[in-house]
């Protein structure tokens, strides 16, 4: 009977541990820090690649595609384009990507990158 019980209640660990989820969207890429450090830095490394590898190298890859007019896959691609990003991005009537605008709250870490001073690491 222990073994039963005990098989049982490793099945049910296993259900909640598969079924929970941390990993984002496929199109906002993963989630980010529940609860971030207000002091921390946003940087490309930590913060911004992963959310133009989910939204934007798709297009903007290297080459580009789909009529995208310049690759986004370097930290110096984004950083000197990062105006027109948060512009696109933000930009309701012709959204980037063409899907549909971003969360909300990754549009703004794009936004907090550029206020402390699009850092790299």
């Amino acid at each position: 009977m222990k073994f039963k019980n005990l098989f049982a209640s490793l099945a049910i660990m296993a259900l909640i541990f598969n079924c929970s989820s941390n990993g984002g969207d496929d199109l906002n890429g993963p989630d980010p820090d529940p609860d971030p450090d207000p002091m921390a830095k946003v940087t490309y490394n930590d913060d911004i690649k992963r959310i133009i590898d989910a939204n934007c190298v798709r297009c903007h890859g290297n080459p580009p595609v789909n009529n995208a007019p310049f690759p986004l896959t370097t930290f110096t691609q984004v950083r000197d384009r990062v105006d027109r990003i948060i512009s696109r991005t933000n930009n309701s009537s012709s959204p980037m990507p063409p899907s549909g605008l971003m969360a909300q709250n990754l549009r703004a870490l794009i936004q907090q990158w550029k206020d402390d001073g699009l850092l790299e690491n």
